[in-house]
């Protein structure tokens, strides 16, 4: 049996990265590297936004993003509904109450040259239905590399601060926020000025003040920091605001959320506004009339980005014109008026002493370079991202080797290249393993029967034997998004695993009373005092009444991300409802198997593993125990803006006169209508143009809705 390696760096199932160019997937491929990307994506958000602790390089990352994206343009009917372009941020922890932003805090697309700005000033104009050559006055400024604040005023008074979250709801940080200088607790507002105005912005530690407080924490015996954005994400969320007083933390003000009245037309002169109401502004905001200038502007900041006391990891640009925003609208994660246009990655040679396969809790076996310390950007790093085995084979990296590698930020770089003229000579080609390092199964890559094509990741078949993947399915157990239970960590569940005290879920709910007559009880072991053993007990009976889409997101099953559960949930409504049309979809003939497919976001790959998990015996038997122990609430659906579409199913064919079909579709989404590509029985509404062809003939044949534009726009008002 290969020897089992501890993991250092990935805890949860790896995604894995496919070169092939996504023209020449098929639709199963496509969907099952969505389902991995979705898994992957939600993970590194966890890390970056909630631990201050990222895994991988900003420029990785970013290229997770774009294949998704780019697989999504191509498979639009495969669109996840937990698909990383449908979502910001993550679920606010728990130290902090948490804050519903009354207008999301949303993200921003990226271009990485000169082509994607240019792409993207051309988007702009079509949606709005300009000439290919009309002037856009864009502002840009400098993207700070910080953390993301909303700072609500009324009366010009400071009342509430909370962080990005999930880009809907945040942790309520007001205590402490009124501690940074930089940041006014009362605005000088004038005549005309809003009484109630939600400012966005960034908090961040400028570079002398980081090194400053570093040398401080190091005389004093303390635990320093990496970099400047994890000491500004520790520093304010600290639960003792005066530790975040002592911390010099720094402000930029640069958008806004909710907002009384508009004192200003353009972007510009809204945050020239901000200065005079005491706010600080970047200083090095422009506005610019072509892409020409935006792209020397871009250069300039670049070239003086070492210059500057704070980190930077690129250029934002946003349309000036208010009404034009107003116009453009939101896609479901980002604005379509801003896009940040990212620096290079920044890059360094170093040497790798040896590739770490770990194991992920769906059986993936996934490869980590460790690698000779080396400085990139101001931090050290040492381990780095393989993918999969087709990327070790691509690149051909050896145990050895000379490689350099990038990050465009503060997290574990790639490998971009192995300098080939540097190699030992006794270097071999690495042997990827062909059995589990964890339990000695057999390592295997299925193949597609419909296209042929192997799986990208290499997977343990010892499943519910392997105590890799045991292990990995009770972290995501308990993890935040799941079960949540406070003090029962990845550490704990890991050490409780090797001890034989949890083996599957519904131990943890038994741990109390099993302890109670065990002859090694937790109070006889070490840092296990009777105070922090009576605090787990009485989390865990916290967690014994559940939502249902927490309880269908910790079962762990493959493809089924925090929004595929909460669809599964919102569809059939209670656990019961879920089990028994599980049972019935096993006959792929049946009724409820066409029924599960059919749920817009499901997919035949997620139903197929949501099926499968359920008809394994071990899986149904562990889930039906974990109910003896726990009570799954029925789903109640949350409370939302209506309108006269709310809630339908709208259907644009045809051509629009007085809208761009992108401008419709927002619009439509806007007002809480779920716009589809198609017709069928679920539609509720048929907007239909000039030229609509099939679509039109098949919504009269099922005698649906059929509105022209101007009726739909006189429905919606």
């Amino acid at each position: 049996m290969a020897k089992k390696k501890k993991a250092a760096v990935r805890t949860a199932d790896e995604a894995g990265h496919d070169e092939t160019p996504v023209a020449e997937l098929g639709e199963a491929v496509a969907a099952a590297e969505l389902a991995r990307l979705a898994e992957e994506i939600a993970r590194h958000d966890a890390r970056y936004y909630l631990d201050d602790a990222p895994e991988i390089s900003d420029a990785d990352y970013d290229r997770l993003r774009a294949r998704n994206s780019e697989i999504e343009k191509q498979f639009p009917a495969l669109v996840r509904s937990d698909s990383p372009s449908e979502r910001v941020g993550v679920t606010p922890g728990s130290a902090f109450g948490k804050v519903a932003h009354s207008v999301p805090m949303l993200s921003l697309g990226n271009a990485f040259d000169e082509a994607d700005v240019a792409d993207f000033l051309s988007s702009i104009r079509r949606f709005l239905g300009l000439e290919a050559e009309a002037p856009v006055a864009v502002v840009s400024e400098p993207k700070i590399d910080g953390l993301s604040i909303s700072l609500r005023y009324q009366d010009g008074e400071l009342v509430q601060a909370a962080t990005r979250g999930d880009g809907r709801e945040g942790e309520d940080v007001t205590a402490n926020v009124r501690t940074i200088a930089a940041i006014p607790n009362s605005l000088t507002l004038g005549d005309g000025d809003p009484t109630t105005i939600d400012v966005r912005g960034e908090i961040f530690m400028e570079r002398s003040a980081f090194r400053a407080l570093n040398e401080r924490l190091g005389a004093d015996g303390g635990k320093t920091f990496a970099n400047p954005r994890n000491a500004a994400a520790g520093s304010l969320r600290q639960k003792d605001p005066t530790v975040t007083a002592a911390r010099p933390l720094s402000f930029f003000a640069y958008t806004w959320g909710e907002i009384e009245r508009l004192p200003a037309e353009t972007q510009f002169t809204m945050i020239a506004r901000f200065g005079t109401w005491g706010l600080p502004t970047n200083p090095l905001t422009r506005v610019h009339e072509s892409v020409e200038s935006l792209i020397a502007a871009y250069w300039e900041i670049e070239r003086t980005r070492p210059e500057l006391d704070y980190d930077i990891d690129g250029v934002v640009y946003k349309v000036d014109r208010l009404d034009w925003q107003e116009r453009l609208g939101f896609r479901s994660r980002a604005p379509r008026w801003a896009i940040a246009h990212k620096f290079p990655a920044e890059q360094a040679t170093t040497r790798l002493l040896d590739i770490d396969i770990q194991v992920g809790r769906t059986g993936a076996l996934t490869p980590v370079a460790k690698l000779e310390p080396v400085t990139v950007g101001g931090v050290v790093v040492s381990n780095a991202t393989l993918h999969n085995e087709d990327e070790i084979a691509r690149k051909d990296i050896r145990i050895g080797d000379t490689v350099t590698v990038q990050r465009a930020g503060d997290v574990i770089p790639q490998i971009v290249e192995v300098l080939l003229d540097k190699r030992p000579t006794k270097a071999e080609p690495f042997v990827y393993p062909l059995v589990c390092p964890a339990c000695g199964s057999d390592a295997v890559r299925t193949r597609d029967p419909k296209t042929g094509r192997e799986d990208v990741v290499r997977r343990c078949t010892g499943g519910l034997v392997c105590p890799a993947q045991a292990v990995e399915r009770l972290k995501h157990f308990v993890s935040r998004d799941a079960f949540d239970i406070e003090g029962l960590g990845a550490k704990q569940i890991a050490t409780f695993y090797a001890d034989g005290r949890v083996t599957r879920p519904a131990d943890i709910f038994t741990l109390e009373k099993r302890n109670a007559r065990s002859s090694s009880p937790l109070e006889a072991e070490d840092g296990w005092g009777a105070t922090s053993i009576a605090n787990l007990f009485a989390a865990i009976d916290a967690r014994r009444t559940i939502e249902l889409p927490r309880f269908v997101y910790a079962l762990g099953i493959r493809h089924v991300g925090t929004s595929t559960a909460t669809l599964l949930a919102r569809h059939y409504g209670s656990w019961g409802a879920l089990a028994e049309a599980l049972d019935a979809a096993a006959d792929r003939d049946a009724a409820a198997w066409a029924h599960l497919v059919d749920i817009d976001g499901i997919g035949e790959a997620a139903a197929d593993a949501i099926v499968e998990f359920y008809a394994e015996s071990h899986n149904r038997r562990a889930v039906e125990d974990l109910l003896s122990e726990v009570t799954v609430d029925a789903y109640e659906a949350p409370a939302t803006v209506t309108s006269s579409v709310t809630g339908k199913t709208v259907v644009f064919t045809g051509t629009l006169e007085q809208l761009s079909r992108s401008e419709a579709k927002a619009q439509a989404e806007r007002l809480g209508a779920k716009v589809s590509g198609s017709v069928s029985k679920k539609t509720d509404i048929v907007v239909a143009g000039p030229g609509a062809g099939s679509k039109l003939k098949k919504a009269e044949e099922l005698g649906l809705q059929v509105l022209s534009e101007e009726d739909w726009l006189a429905l919606i008002g």
